[in-house]
């Protein structure tokens, strides 16, 4: 089987300050072809971070850069690295192209629509490098201009999965490699603004470290610093079927990531003078 696709690998908005906001798994599309061999539930694309863009809708106002992703990622996980290695030895995880749902569903209708490694490659290929080389091209543009830059990794995840954890998942997971993306002093003042906000929970490093994208281009000595932030669903949207945003919900969280991102840009742009 090969794989085409007529839709963009992302979207990108160029900003002013040297902030630049990703979201690797809000993207719905799944060609037609690539769509018919997946099963009903996984049609509906239920493993997607739903209205990230509409959540972050301040990001203009803040000056920020915005790289969003169009395809799902059953198409191909922009998270993950290029040679599928797993981002958790050990624990249970999604694959570079996945096979099967959060849930452990299987997301092809039969075995032999699997991909194999040449499909594999050339979604690698059509959608996965673009979307890096723009990040890295977006991040070193940032660097150049502004001595320093920062990359946030925006995600969203039902707050209830058995497979990846156990019990109700912390509302704001915040992700520094484990202090190896980003100063140490900025995830501090992070988690502190997460402690504050009434009604949700907070942790850093806990069971979300950063993924792949946090990994690979976090290097603070280098005035690079990323961090991810994994949000539960249900602090801002429906996480059932049909996914809707939450208005009145998503107004208790909104602020406070909001006054991160703020806080993430008055570190950066102070530590250049």
């Amino acid at each position: 089987m090969t794989f085409q696709t007529t839709e963009p690998p992302f979207r990108f908005r160029q900003g002013t300050r040297p902030l630049l906001i990703s979201m690797p798994h809000v993207g719905t599309h799944v060609p037609p072809a690539l769509a018919a061999r997946l099963t009903d539930e996984a049609q509906r694309v239920p493993d997607t971070d739903w209205h990230l863009e509409r959540l972050y809708d301040f990001a203009d106002e803040l000056g920020a850069s915005v790289l969003v992703a169009t395809h799902s990622r059953f198409v191909i996980d922009l998270n993950r690295p290029p040679d599928g290695t797993s981002l958790y030895p050990g624990q249970s995880v999604t694959g570079l192209c996945p096979v099967d749902l959060f849930d452990d569903q299987p997301l092809y209708r039969d075995l032999a629509d699997l991909p194999g490694e040449a499909e594999i490659a050339e979604r690698r290929a059509a959608i996965w490098q673009p979307y890096h080389a723009q990040l890295a091209q977006a991040l070193a543009s940032l660097k150049a201009e502004h001595g320093v830059a920062a990359l946030w990794d925006a995600h969203s995840i039902r707050s209830v999965l058995p497979r990846f954890f156990d019990g109700r998942l912390t509302d704001l997971n915040l992700g520094t490699a484990n202090g190896a993306s980003c100063s140490p002093v900025l995830a501090k003042q992070l988690l502190a603004i997460g402690k504050q906000a009434k009604g949700h929970s907070t942790v850093l490093n806990g069971r979300f470290t950063g993924g792949h994208i946090t990994r690979q281009y976090g290097n603070p000595a280098q005035g690079i610093h990323a961090v991810q932030l994994e949000m539960t669903q249900c602090s801002y949207m429906q996480e059932s079927w049909p996914f809707d945003y939450l208005p009145a919900v998503a107004a208790q969280v909104q602020p406070h990531v909001r006054r991160m991102l703020e806080t993430v840009l008055a570190f950066v742009e102070t530590s250049t003078r």
